[in-house]
């Protein structure tokens, strides 16, 4: 019996272990991010997430921006700016933005006059040699003066 309830609280630990490693890489990522936000920014309260396993996937994103605002969008994967791709397209999948003319800049800020639903798509930029990782979106708006 002694055993079982030992076998039990250790696999319960591992698994909590996992999620707690994981979270804290993910917040590590996320914190990194926020640094493009800066304090002129409100950040919408949303941390848009993904792992991506390979180069060839890629992360879909789907979020509403808002006439008369001011709006940056952050992306970032691992430590260093530039490991993704993203790509910002409207309800209809007209391209709007993309990253990758920019230098996989790690941000981008516009301005939308009349609300938009749109689709942000985010994938490895398998040139700087991460081959997985953890794709981090966030936006941040500000009104028009």
């Amino acid at each position: 019996m002694k055993k079982g309830i030992l076998k039990l609280v250790l696999i319960v630990g591992g698994f909590v272990m996992v999620n707690t490693t994981s979270a804290q890489v993910n917040d590590t990522v996320a914190n990194a991010c926020a640094k493009h936000l800066e304090r002129q920014f409100i950040s919408d309260g949303q941390q848009y997430r993904a792992l991506l396993m390979n180069t060839e996937e890629t992360a879909e994103f789907h979020t509403t921006l808002y006439g008369g605002s001011i709006y940056r969008i952050a992306a970032c994967s691992g430590l260093s700016d530039g490991n993704l791709v993203f790509t910002v397209y409207d309800s209809e999948r007209h391209l709007l933005y993309t990253n990758k003319d920019y230098k996989n800049a790690s941000f981008w800020d516009f301005k939308i006059n009349n609300t938009l639903d749109c689709i942000i798509e985010a994938k490895l930029n398998g040139e700087g040699g991460q081959s997985s990782g953890r794709a981090v979106i966030l936006i941040g708006f500000k009104q028009q003066k």
